[in-house]
This record gives structure tokens, sequence and C-alpha cells, in this order.
């Protein structure tokens, strides 16, 4: 059937070189529309419980990653020249645009009594000029006379002062808030040089904003370092600029489709879909040396007297798609299922990477079998420089060498395997699994270390919702004092935690408001009793709420932002370190716990939400998928070798060669203590999708060999297979290895266990099948 697939390939070969460039035309336009995914990780399926309850809290009080912080650490904040340009650069970043509001301390609001107008007035602190430095110095006063604030825009132990800027939601998820964080940054940075202070930001928009710079920076550099890297491979290998410039059309080809494909199922870049591209270079590459060498292989192999010119050619065309077509099948295959199976899990962040990656890589081998034999048809014979590796010295003596393994050492291959798995199953037990937001980000990054400062000085920014339900309608209003009291006993244990700041709740206004009732001391910010919130009532009225104008004023607006319309629910807000994936489960169990004491579940139900939660329920959620893709991987591979080899001893001697070096490689993250997360999770699927490729062109090519029917023993065609396709496998695992460490460059730590990991596992499994797999094929064949 394969050599009448390579005769049409051949007769219709302008027809298929027409169809494939159209095709390639049609996807490029696509590729030319794609566009960067600005929103965040959507690990967690729609249906899942956090999730809805985090969109409900979205829909209820409004986005909770929507903060950005810039810090300032310095003992002048409150001179004169340096307060009023601090002033001056919270009103410049107000006044960009989708800066929805700042709060810093030149727009700290205090709570006057007005006892004319039974209301509180929402009054500055700070006049909203230039100001003297007597005058600073009162305002300061009072300013440091409001606890509300303490914890929240300073702290008073490093002299350390934040401004949030909260910007919309929607320009966060659009291209346009890379041009926002910006020029946020860039007016910060002005004041931190004029007055000579180290400027720090983070937050989600910044963190999201970066991360995104980078996946698309690193995309593009990795694309081109992939392509350069597989060009000087090719050529040393090959000696042949036509050969390395059809090999390279076809993964830029291959790369055009991808991009096309990620815009035409409507998806967008990601970290996850960036690192697509590279990867098709790296596994088109291996194609079209098998190809090529099967062609040379073939060219050498017939006699120059009875086959010259186009016919000699022809005829190891012929062979070259007849040989090679079903092996390059199965091998896309193999590859597609271990990407593929990503789209089994219900993440929509590993479902597209799975998609588009199984379907661009079963794409690869049409692009391949079409291109490269119609183009080589085109093309002069190549000549002897061009075969010249087929006798590679050095290489030869290597496979004699692994030849003389298989056959007189056996016991001993056994014996060393054995020991290796055992200390690799001892490592695996070491295997921990935890991540963080900023998992990926190495601690020289300014991200990294600007996180740290704020959780040094603040205790995080990470957001962390709590939800008290009433259960009922006016339920905050049906025993407030006791329910406000729960919601200040729970607020202070969380603020008792060391990796949580002092949470904010309509507790915390409700305090504020009390100290302004009691005209300012400081002393009178507790939880109002029964008799305060009987006087304040009137105070935080409708009426007493709005200006001259009908608006609600600020402090109006800040306490509904922590309650429901229909005050059934309040919200406890909190922010916090990024204690990681391990940590996280365990504070919200002891703050759950907390909860339990204080709210009783029959009329109180606690909800815990917010991006933190989330993240941590996306980590387990991705890596239980991922556990279980490896598996559907395993088996779906198996299925495709049992259905190409029919047999089962074939189907072990095929398998367990690429069990052996995952062993190994889980074993190896145990010792040097790298976790397990989605990102070093997916080096598993990755590794076996391309490291079976390598037994299915040793197995196949043998049993070639056996259906020719010559006489040579088993232990002869064992060793012939050795020698016959040791040297592409050589070739392409070095091909491959070379690809993968590209990725080691990385700024993320994640690309770079994916380079590392992926790299040493390509290493074992090209030993394990020229020296382990020959060997147990002998064993097999004995028995």
């Amino acid at each position: 059937m394969w050599e009448k697939i390579a005769r049409f390939i051949l007769r219709s070969r302008w027809t298929l070189l027409i169809i494939l460039l159209a095709l390639t035309g049609v996807m490029g336009y696509h590729a030319s529309k794609v566009q960067m995914s600005y929103e965040f990780a959507r690990a967690i399926p729609t249906d899942n419980p956090k999730y809805q309850a985090y969109q409900a809290f979205r829909s209820q009080f409004g986005e909770d990653g929507n903060l950005m912080a810039i810090g300032v650490t310095t003992p002048n904040l409150f001179r004169a020249a340096v307060f009023n340009d601090y002033a001056a650069l919270a009103k410049q970043i107000r006044g960009v645009t989708a800066v929805e509001d700042v709060l810093s301390v030149p727009a700290a609001t205090n709570l006057v009594k007005d006892l004319a107008n039974e209301k509180l007035n929402a009054v500055p602190v700070f006049a909203s000029r230039s100001l003297t430095q007597p005058e600073l110095d009162s305002m300061s006063a009072v300013f440091f006379n409001l606890p509300f604030y303490k914890g929240l825009l300073y702290n008073p132990a490093t002299n350390t002062y934040m401004m949030g800027i909260r910007i919309n939601k929607e320009v966060l998820n659009s291209k346009r808030r890379n041009d926002v964080v910006a020029k946020i940054v860039e007016i910060a940075d002005d004041f931190g040089r004029k007055h000579n202070i180290e400027m720090h930001y983070s937050g989600l928009p910044l963190i999201r904003t970066n991360l995104a710079t980078k996946v698309a920076a690193e995309m593009q550099w990795f694309l081109l370092g992939s392509i350069i890297l597989s060009a000087i491979i090719l050529l040393v290998f090959f000696r042949s600029f036509s050969a390395t410039a059809i090999s390279l059309a076809v993964v830029i080809i291959g790369v055009i489709w991808c991009m096309g494909t990620i815009e035409w199922m409507g998806y967008k870049i990601t970290l996850l879909t960036g690192v697509i591209p590279p990867l098709i270079v790296v596994i088109g590459i291996p194609n079209c040396i098998y190809f090529l060498n099967k062609y040379h292989t073939a060219y050498n192999d017939i006699n120059g007297e009875v086959f010259t010119g186009e016919s000699r050619k022809r005829i190891a065309l012929t062979a070259m798609i007849s040989r090679m077509g079903i092996v390059t099948l199965f091998c896309n295959i193999a590859a597609a299922i271990g990407f593929a199976v990503f789209g089994l899990t219900k993440s929509e962040v590993l479902k597209e990477f799975g998609i588009v990656a199984g379907i661009n890589i079963m794409a690869l081998f049409f692009i391949s079998i079409m291109f490269i034999p119609a183009v080589l048809s085109f093309l002069p014979d190549p000549r002897k420089r061009h075969m010249r590796y087929l006798e590679n010295k050095w290489l030869l003596a290597i496979l004699d060498n692994l030849e003389r393994w298989s056959l007189h050492h056996q016991k001993l291959i056994y014996g060393i395997t054995a020991l290796i798995l055992v200390a690799s199953v001892a490592g695996m037990f070491k295997l921990k699994s935890v991540g963080f937001i900023v998992d990926d980000l190495p601690k020289t990054d300014k991200i990294y270390k600007d996180l740290k400062y704020f959780e040094a000085n603040f205790r995080g920014v990470m957001p962390l919702e709590i939800v008290v339900d009433t259960k009922q309608k006016q339920g905050l209003r049906r025993s407030p004092v006791q329910t406000f009291a729960r919601i200040d006993s729970l607020s202070q244990f969380i603020a008792a935690q060391p990796e949580m700041a002092r949470p904010l709740s309509i507790v915390e206004g409700l305090k504020f408001a009390r100290q302004a009732y009691y005209n300012g001391d400081s002393n009178n910010y507790k939880v109002p009793n029964e008799g305060d919130l009987l006087f304040l009532s009137q105070y935080l009225s409708a009426k007493a709420s709005t200006d001259s104008s009908g608006k609600q004023n600020n402090f109006t607006r800040i306490v509904s932002s922590f309650m429901d319309s229909n005050r059934r629910q309040a919200r406890i807000s909190v922010n916090m370190a990024d204690v990681g994936s391990k940590r996280l489960p365990e504070l919200i169990s002891t703050i759950e716990g907390r909860s339990r004491q204080l709210f009783d579940t029959s009329r109180y139900h606690v909800e815990f939400t917010g991006t933190s939660v989330t993240f941590l329920e996306g980590s387990a959620f991705i890596i239980n998928g991922l556990k279980e893709s490896i598996l559907w991987a395993f088996l779906l591979i198996a299925l495709c070798m049992l259905y190409l080899f029919r047999s089962f001893k074939i189907l072990i001697c095929s398998l367990i060669p690429n069990i052996i070096p995952l062993i190994i490689t889980a074993g190896v993250m145990g010792w040097t203590g790298v976790p397990i997360k989605p990102s070093t999770v997916l080096v598993f699927s990755v590794a076996l999708g391309i490291a079976i490729d390598i037994t299915i062109r040793f197995l196949v090519n043998y049993k070639q060999e056996l259906s020719l029917k010559n006489k040579k023993s088993s232990h002869e065609l064992v060793i012939d297979t050795i020698h016959k396709t040791g040297i592409s496998i050589i070739y392409t695992s070095l091909t491959l290895i070379a690809g993968f460490i590209i990725f080691c460059f990385s700024g993320f730590g994640g690309t770079q266990a994916l380079g590392w990991l992926t790299s040493l596992t390509l290493v074992l499994a090209t030993l394990t099948n020229l020296i382990f797999l020959p060997a147990l094929l002998l064993t097999m064949i004995k028995k």
C-alpha cells in the first residue's frame, strides 16, 4: 500500500505542492491575527464549585485581582518637598486612562462628625495643594491618629508606604493593559529618580502583564533559536544547503499552521501554547532527518550501473516514502497522543495546549510526506559528500560497542538498570507537590524581589476573600452586634497569622465611624456595641450617606463594597503572602476551623474564595489532570503499538524501555528537590510521546528486515537494525536534546524544567532503546 502512496505522491507532486502552499497561505492569514492572552490562567473547569463561588463573588463584589501596588521605603516622605511630589504622583497616576481609583497617604480620608446635619462627613486629611512643612506636620499628626490606615497604607516600623491603584478589569483583560501598567511605572520611576528612592511594584495586574510580555518575547527568541540551531545541526550532518533548506521549510510551514490553528480555533497565546511553535520545530526536524537519511541510504544501496539519473533517484524516493511513511506516521501519532491527551482534561488551558499541539504534530506528518519527496524530485542527485555521514567512523564505533553490549552483556545491562531503578524509586518517595503564583520566575527577577518586599512590609499583596452569608435578606441588621463581633474575632485571628495582613471588612469601617463619633479619639477605634449602633445608625443612614449633590460620600462607598445590596452578605478582604499550594490549604483549614467556632452553620455560611484559592484549586486540578493524561497516553500508545506490531512480546519490548527513563527522571527530581507542579508534570507526557519515536523506528526496521525472509538469524537481524537505525536515532536524539536545551535559557522556572528534564529523559530514552531494547529483544527471541 505504501508503495502505491509513494507513486501517487511522486506523480501528483505539483498538485500536492499547490494544495500545501494554498493551505499555508490560509493558515498564515489566521496566524497574522493571533493574539496574546491577558486573562488569568483558566485552569479550573466552569462546573467546579470553587470556580462558581469565585464567579459569584466577582458578580457581587467586583474584581479582586485588579489592584496594583507601589511601595517606597523612606524616612523623608513627610518632608514637604517629597510629600508634595508624592501627592502629585498619585494625581498623575489617577489621570492615567483606565485607572479607576488611587488609594494613597495623600488621598487619605478622615471621618468628621457633623452634629448639625447628623452625619459623618468624609474629609481629606491632606489638602490638595502644595503644603508647607508646618501644615504637613499638623496634617500628618491627624493621619497617624487613624488606626484604619496602619498596615494598609504604611508600616511605621520600617517607614514603608504603599499606594494602591485599581485598574479597570476590562482593560486588564486586553492588550491595552501593557500601556497602562508601563505608563504607571514610568511616572513612578520619575518620582523615584528625582528623590533617589527605590520604587517597588507588585500586584496581580503587574505580575500578569509582565508574564504575558515575557511569554511573547521568549516565544519569538526560542522559535528563532530553535530554527537557527536546527539549521546548524542539519548542515553539520548532511553537508547540504538544499537538505537544510527543505527541513527548515517543513518546520516553518508547521509553525505557520500552528499559529493559524490557535487563531482559527478562537484561542490565544498563553504560557503553555506559547511553547508549541518551538516544539513544532524540535519535533519536525527529526521527521526530516529520518526521511533524508532513508533517501540517502536507499540511493546509496542502489547499483548505479543499473539505475542512473532520474530512475535511480525516483526509486530511492519511492523507497523513502514506502519504508519511512508508516514509521513516521506512527511516530507522529505517538507524539501527538503524548500532547493530545491533555485535551481529555477539563482544564481549559490544558485543553487548548493539547488540542493545538496534537493537531499540528499530525499535520507535520502530512507536510513532510508531501513536501520533502516533491522538492527532492526536482533537485539534482545527492553527492558523495552529502552521504558521507553514513560512514561516520566514531558513530560506527559507538554502534559496534552497543552491539557487543547487547549481545554479550545482557545480565550486566539488566543488573545496572535494576540498581538505577531502585535508586530512582527511592528518589520518587522524596517528590513533593508545591506551587506558587510566581513560581516560574527566578528569585533574581525584580517581580519576585518586589513581591517579597511587600510580603516583608505588608505581609503580601495576594488577595484572599471570605464571604460571610447570613442566609437571609437584611441578615446583617439582625443581631448586628453579635455578627460584627464574630467578624472582628475572625479578622483578629487572621491578622495573627504571620503570612496574612490585617483584613478589611464592614467592621473596620464601623470602627472608623465609632472613632469619628467620639471626636476622633483613636482609643475608640473599636467594634460598636448596641448603644453605639443606636446612635451611629442616624449617621450611617441613607440620608446621611449622601452629599449635597445627592451622591454617596467616600466612606459610604467603601462600606458598600463590603456588603451586598440586600445586607445579607459581608465580605472580609485579606492580602496575604504567596505561601504556595502546600501552606495555603493549611492556613485556610486553620481559619475555617476558627470560623466554625464563631459562626453557627445553621445561621451562617462562610465561603473562602478569591485569586489565591482559585490558584490553589487550579494547581491541584492541573496536576491531577496531568497524572491522568500520562495514564491515557500509555494506554493509547500501547494500543497503537499493539496494532502496529500485532505482538504482545513486541508491545512489552516497546513500553519497558520508555517507562525506565520516566522513572529515572522522576527519581532525579526527587533527589534534586524539583517539586511536582504543573510545569514539571508536563515533562512526562511530552517526553513519553517523543521518546517512543525511537522505539517505533527501531522495532519497525526490525520487523521490515524480518519480513524480507532472508537467511539471517534473529541475532544478525538485531545487529543490522542497530546499525541501520542507530545513526539516524543518534542524530535525531541530538537534535531533540539540543532543541529542548534551548528552553533552559528561559526566564520561567517551568520552561527551564521542561527543557532540562525532557532533555534528560531523551538521553535516557536513547540509551535504553539502543542498549536495553536490543538486549530485551534478544531475550524475548530466545524464549
